[in-house]
């Protein structure tokens, strides 16, 4: 029986040749019928894949054996199903690219990475050391999200910082702005998805004076595979792909409401507006929503 499964995963390491990266990458994932998201640039590999089951071991064994690529965290998902050609039903299709960025904070050159990963950035924290830090240093540790500030919508880790921010670009501004000048010198936890982006947002933070930056290994992926609802995360998983929202247990906490009615949900959707990015919440009874600007012209 065909069982529908994703991976998340990145490697920061220095790749000479991203084309040829890029090129292997996508024929390696069409000969197992894969679909997903892979971007490679000079820094390393970042991509999110579904298939069934057996394709994506072999994907993983594949993707192993490339000397860079021998350490990857995969992280493993359910997929909600495969379609009558055993294609994965939560990405439409496969793209590989090459990026000057394979998360896009617009500034390429602001980190460096080397055979280890990226280089002076935050202190790795398993699940269990980030309780064993919570514990030692209780209320001056700060819980800093490095995700845009929609999905902290739906799910965040306790009295976190939420930056302002609609995408990976306007970090380095946020950062820059002084309204975290007071936590310069406090234990600082990054957070994102997978761990990706808090690599790349740690060394930055770093770069610019923080003093205490930690980030969790495997981003709230692992955290929330490790204590489900009983640890400090609250609420969903805002994820890339058809699926959309993700829990980690039954009877995950409901954080936010529907734009639309103001009924409690965790359920995302677009603007109705085609031309409009906006990320917005809509309950299962609004049809659809708008987000402020465009509720304005709709009226």
């Amino acid at each position: 029986m065909a069982i529908p499964k994703v991976l998340l995963y990145y490697a920061f390491a220095p790749i000479p040749d991203p084309e040829a990266i890029r090129l292997w990458q996508r024929d390696l994932c069409e000969s197992l019928g894969l679909r997903g998201r892979i971007l490679v640039s000079k820094h390393g590999l970042n991509g999110t894949v579904g298939g069934d089951l057996d394709a994506v071991k072999m994907y993983r064994k594949k993707t192993r054996e490339y000397p860079a690529f021998r350490d990857i965290d995969f992280k493993w998902s359910e997929g909600t199903g495969l379609d009558e050609n055993g294609m994965s039903l939560d990405f439409p299709r496969l793209s590989v690219k090459v990026r000057d960025e394979i998360v896009s904070f617009g500034a390429p050159d602001d980190v460096t990475v080397d055979e280890n990963g990226v280089v002076d950035g935050g202190v790795h924290l398993k699940p269990a050391e980030l309780h064993k830090l919570l514990e030692e240093k209780g209320d001056e540790v700060v819980f800093f999200d490095g995700r845009n500030a929609w999905e902290a919508r739906i799910g965040r880790f306790k009295n976190a910082i939420i930056p302002d921010v609609t995408t990976s670009h306007d970090f380095i501004r946020e950062i820059e702005s002084g309204k975290y000048d007071e936590i310069k010198d406090k234990p600082v936890v990054t957070y994102c998805t997978g761990g990706i982006r808090c690599e790349l947002l740690s060394a930055m933070m770093k770069k610019r004076g923080f003093k205490d930056i930690y980030q969790i290994d495997g981003g709230i992926v692992r955290y929330g595979e490790a204590f489900g609802n009983d640890g400090y995360w609250e609420g969903s998983l805002a994820i890339f792909d058809g699926r959309e929202v993700m829990d980690f247990a039954p009877g995950a906490k409901v954080l936010s409401t529907c734009d639309g009615c103001g009924a409690p949900t965790n359920l995302l959707a677009n603007c109705t507006d085609p031309a409009c990015r906006k990320r917005l919440l809509c309950c299962e009874n609004c049809e659809s929503v708008s987000c402020a600007e465009h509720a304005k012209v709709d009226a």
